[in-house]
């Protein structure tokens, strides 16, 4: 599963290559609500076919309407505003005071899309800087803490994984999670040293790799754009991958396991000097409580709750899978002892 925004530039690459005139629309600024945030992408074809999103729905009407009528005739860049009065942002299906501002560029051979796509594909993280006033594109590297910039005269958007996922176990939930996580924006690797889970591993975009967990968590030097979660359900290889990601600067860990199984793993990682401090940051049981029970459930579960904590988003006790869990139980508990007494 790609990205959407890595969708729009594999279907840019794909019409130039046949010589069909198109455009890169990019969110690079929004005032109050808006439906897509900043460097949202959007592709749009000669014929008024369009791949990804800008807003709800009635920007792209609007595009793709023009497109249409007046065909594509940008020769360079173009900065274009919606929403600026109350009755277009109405119009456009934006919230109330809601403003968006595109960049519209159209593409040809120079844009340097299919070499964009190259570093991508070889897990570079890419700065692309384009020249408003003239089009011209240039790709350098780029640092996963960077951001989109926009001046008056040039438009630098990030692309690539700026997240990590590492994933120790290869079984049919680590497949679902890293699929996932894949669409995501996550560039995700996956341990096992165990053959057998190795060789059934069909997720041919996903690296699996063979080696012991602390020492593939240690080698990846984990920064606050990392997460680490075990999914093995052996203490001897989710334990040896926590003590080191706990040590990390990691912004997410967690590990599969039932409360019961939870509470001695923190037990045994204390064994090993893992500080209170440190553990504070391990996450288990695992994920934000939905009633998951399937395996593409529980992939689920955990994104949510991994995506809360990227977000900086505080979860109430109510979503956490052990205190969920616990108040369900609680009311049938006292009834029963109603009942008895």
């Amino acid at each position: 599963m790609d990205s959407i925004n890595l969708e729009v530039l594999k279907s840019c690459a794909e019409w130039i290559s046949v010589g069909r005139s198109c455009e890169l629309i990019t969110v690079i600024k929004t005032w109050g609500s808006s439906p897509r945030p900043e460097g949202a992408m959007l592709a749009i074809c000669e014929d008024g076919t369009v791949i990804g999103s800008v807003s709800g729905g009635c920007i792209e009407d609007d595009l793709i309407c023009r497109v249409r009528k007046e065909g594509i005739t940008r020769r360079w860049p173009e900065i274009v505003t919606y929403g600026i009065t109350a009755d277009e942002a109405h119009r456009f299906g934006l919230p109330c005071g809601g403003t968006i501002q595109l960049a519209i560029e159209p593409l040809s051979h120079n844009s340097g899309i299919a070499e964009l796509l190259k570093k991508i594909q070889q897990n570079e993280l890419v700065a692309r800087r384009l020249d408003l006033s003239t089009g011209a594109v240039s790709l350098g590297p780029a640092s996963p803490g960077m951001c989109m910039q926009v001046s008056a005269t040039a438009m630098t958007t990030i692309h690539g994984p700026r997240w990590r996922l590492l994933i120790i176990g290869a079984g049919q939930l680590s497949s679902f999670l890293a699929h996932i996580a894949t669409g995501m924006d996550y560039h995700v690797t996956v341990c096992d040293p165990r053959e057998e889970y190795r060789e059934t591993w069909s997720l041919t975009e996903v690296e699996v790799v063979h080696a012991m967990p602390d020492d593939f968590v240690s080698e990846h030097k984990l920064d606050s754009h990392s997460a680490v979660i075990a999914l093995t359900h052996d203490p001897k290889l989710d334990d040896l991958a926590l003590m080191e990601a706990l040590r990390s600067d990691a912004f997410y860990v967690g590990a599969i396991g039932s409360r019961g199984n939870n509470a001695k793993r923190r037990e045994r990682l204390k064994l090993f000097d893992v500080s209170d401090v440190q553990l504070g940051k391990l996450h288990g049981p695992i994920g934000m409580y939905i009633g998951s029970k399937t395996p593409a459930e529980i992939a689920i579960s955990i994104l949510a709750e991994m995506t809360a904590v990227k977000n900086g988003i505080p979860l109430l006790d109510e979503a956490r899978i052990e205190y969920a869990k616990r108040a369900r139980h609680q009311p049938q508990a006292e009834s029963l002892c109603g009942s008895s007494s």
